[in-house]
């Protein structure tokens, strides 16, 4: 009896102390949601939510949704981080459901579960990382319910959330693979089927989405991100990272720990060993395609925290040995979240803490000299968006020249509005020409120019027909492109009634960078497209005089800008 009374009120104890630590954490988070600035990419999510869809150039929109729930409640950076703070408390709580059947032991967890820093970063900021950090943990949570249970509810409920993997981040579908890799069996279940049908079908509408608008994120994530040149510090900053992101000190501890933890029967320990080995070898081979951010990872991550703490409980003494490195890497890390707020003004000038701060300042600056009337940013789409934020508007719009790349800017109907309207042109560094204004804001030195009437079309998309495979050095061929207009109005090209004409020109990249711009024939200024329309047009091209491997886009310049992308990147091999 005396045992059964000591048992209970250590689980009494254990709890308590589960709750304090989960109830703290939340209220840490609360506030640093609300004291801490926006991250650049945050204030680019916020305006997806103003536009509410099923997708987005860059990402699915479960983030949106996160975003726009809470910013229904607050309006302001709490609101848009709420249903970040909030799902990180709950996410917490099912990683101790999940590694408790392996030992209970509430200070481990809660000491090796704030030593991990992308825990902490995903508590606070938000990205598409949030609900795939949420749901990649419901899914393991539900997973190992499912392997003990064979039922129709857990079947359902795994449906649910590989949707919501999906719909949060693609990198969810590799938490999906690889725990089906680790268990064919899976497909011997009846069960399992409703699995597949109900996720499928829930992921349907973003699938449409993206027809409609022609994969753009398929092409970005597969083809844009990867044009440039192999480096070698990809692959050398993708272990840093690794190491980093688990702990600045202890990441090393966690990868020791889920090596050394075996497995053997145990179909859940199993699925984790393959995530951990198969994310991590899957991000590897990426960094021979370009820089692979640190976060990516992050399924990893999750696994990896698991196994580590299940290794760890089964061998207290061995983790004993290292208890004072995870309490000062803890340390390292409440002092970074303190000094990304802004409280440590010397420090402000760290590229990473600055990109927190100041820019309620200067959005309220920009807005001052643009005197009600809209502001084009040229190359980005962070700067409009903190501008849209902080100015509460939707007048802040991206030009997305050939010198950059195609943004979800390039798809709303911002533009759109624009068209013949006086505007505001906001440019980085000191004006050069005698229409521009020098100004000196919070956040550096700009030039501003004012367009009475401004003209550019980044929706026009050339399409090709037929484009050769291979080309010879210095080939000119006649090419067919479908020229389609997405606008919900006629397009003329004419110069007619317009101050600034149109110009058509193509250009090559190597390894990333421009290499060449040549002008396509004038008789393109005699198009005219209805709305919804597309016309095929001739144009020839001519091949680089140098062999390589090249893509090819078309663009359309309207002064006083270089020119938008209007084309796909466009593969050419010239021999």
């Amino acid at each position: 009896m005396s045992e059964f009374l000591n048992q209970s009120f250590k689980q009494a104890k254990s709890k308590n102390l589960l709750l304090f630590f989960l109830g703290i954490t939340l209220l840490f988070n609360l506030l640093q949601a609300y004291l801490t600035g926006l991250h650049p990419d945050e204030a680019y999510y916020w305006v997806y939510a103003q536009f509410l869809d099923w997708g987005y150039f860059d990402h699915p929109p479960m983030v949106a949704i996160f975003i726009k729930a809470g910013y229904f409640l607050f309006n302001n950076p709490l609101g848009l981080r709420l249903f970040t703070v909030l799902s990180n408390a709950l996410a917490l709580y099912l990683l101790w459901l999940i590694v408790k059947k392996y030992g209970v032991h509430i200070q481990l967890f809660i000491i090796m579960v704030s030593s991990v820093l992308l825990f902490h970063v995903y508590s606070f900021i938000t990205t598409p990382d949030v609900p795939l950090f949420f749901f990649s943990v419901l899914f393991l949570y539900v997973y190992q319910l499912y392997l003990k249970e064979d039922k129709i509810k857990w079947a359902l409920a795994l449906g649910i959330i590989c949707a919501g993997l999906m719909l949060s981040k693609y990198h969810g579908i590799l938490l999906i693979f690889f725990v089906l890799l680790s268990n064919f069996k899976l497909f011997t279940r009846k069960s399992f089927y409703l699995t597949i049908i109900l996720g499928v079908a829930l992921c349907l509408p973003h699938l449409y989405w993206q027809y409609l608008n022609g994969y753009p994120s398929l092409y970005y994530h597969l083809i844009d991100r990867s044009a440039k040149a192999y480096k070698f510090v990809y692959s050398s900053q993708y272990f840093i990272d690794q190491l980093l992101m688990m702990g600045p000190l202890v990441g090393w501890l966690f990868f020791y720990y889920g090596y050394k933890l075996k497995a053997q029967e145990d179909l859940f320990l199993r699925a984790l060993k393959f995530v951990v080995y198969g994310v991590f070898s899957f991000f590897f081979i990426s960094t021979f395609k370009g820089r692979v951010q640190a976060q990516w990872p992050l399924i990893e991550f999750i696994a990896l925290f698991i196994l580590g703490y299940v290794y760890a409980v089964q061998n207290l003494a061995a983790f004993k040995k290292f208890k004072w490195l995870f309490g000062v890497n803890i340390l390292l890390i409440l002092i970074a979240r303190f000094v990304i707020m802004g409280y440590i003004p010397a420090l402000n000038k760290i590229k990473f803490v600055a990109s927190f701060q100041n820019y309620e300042a200067w959005a309220q600056e920009i807005k001052a000299e643009a005197k009600g009337y809209s502001v084009v940013f040229e190359d980005g789409f962070q700067e409009p968006s903190f501008y849209n934020f902080y100015t509460q508007s939707l007048k802040g719009v991206a030009y997305n020249s050939i010198n950059y790349r195609q943004t979800q800017y390039d798809l709303w109907p911002l533009e759109d509005s624009l068209q013949n309207k006086k505007v505001l042109l906001l440019q980085v560094g000191e004006a050069t020409l005698l229409n521009q204004k020098t100004i000196e804001t919070i956040k550096g030195t700009y030039h501003i120019t004012w367009l009475d009437s401004v003209r550019y079309y980044p929706k026009i998309n050339f399409e090709p027909i037929n484009f050769p495979k291979e080309w010879k050095a210095n080939e000119e061929i006649g090419i067919t492109f479908k020229v389609v207009n997405p606008y919900h109005r006629a397009i003329s090209f004419a110069s007619e009634n317009q101050k600034w004409a149109c110009i058509f020109q193509y250009g090559y990249l190597k390894n990333g960078n421009i290499i060449k711009i040549e002008p396509i024939e004038s008789t393109l200024n005699n198009l005219t497209i209805e709305a919804k329309q597309s016309i095929n047009v001739k144009i020839n091209i001519k091949a680089p005089p140098q062999t390589g491997d090249y893509k090819l886009f078309i663009s359309i310049k309207t002064e006083p800008f270089v020119g938008t992308r209007n084309s796909k990147m466009i593969n050419m091999n010239v021999k």
